[in-house]
């Protein structure tokens, strides 16, 4: 099975904030944008295992900054790590400035996918190749993630997360 790089998973998605999307302050409600993130991280997924792809978990989710009616808003979504059948899928949500161009950061979200064939089943995903290094710093971290999330469900012996004991070493 081939590896693929980062970039070749990257999926942007640029929408309106529009007034049936917003809260009573005029901000993107928060479903909204996590719906939105789901779909761009899903196509990430996609497009880096050639499977379907169902949403296996919400890892992380920061609603830093909020999202105001009108405001341009671009979502970026590339699969940051791949496991066995599991990929996961780091997401950046940017406001584009309509004037000037210029991109704030708004939120981030971390999402987990599974590959799965036409009867549900898991599917073997290609590994991925980190280029560039914040790339190659979400993958490290990816693992330190899953095997967080690994003991934290009883799946896995602390003494076994070797990543994890690595951040507590002298």
């Amino acid at each position: 099975m081939l590896s693929r790089t980062a970039s070749q998973s990257k999926t942007v998605s640029t929408d309106l904030v529009l007034p049936g999307e917003t809260n009573p302050l005029h901000n993107l409600f928060g479903g909204e944008l996590l719906a939105r993130m789901d779909k761009a991280a899903s196509i990430s997924a996609r497009r880096h295992s050639r499977h379907i792809v169902v949403t296996a978990a919400v890892n992380h989710v920061a609603f830093t900054k909020a999202i105001p009616l009108g405001s341009v808003v671009m979502i970026e979504a590339k699969v940051s790590r791949a496991f066995s059948s599991s990929m996961e899928v780091y997401i950046d949500v940017w406001i584009e400035n309509r004037e000037s161009g210029d991109r704030v950061k708004a939120n981030e979200a971390i999402y987990t996918f599974v590959a799965v064939n036409d009867a549900g089943r898991p599917m073997k995903v290609p590994e991925l190749v980190p280029e560039t290094e914040l790339e190659k710093q979400r993958f490290d971290a990816a693992l330190r993630r899953k095997q967080l999330s690994l003991v934290l469900a009883g799946k896995m012996k602390p003494a076994d997360a070797t990543e994890l004991k690595a951040i507590f070493k002298d």
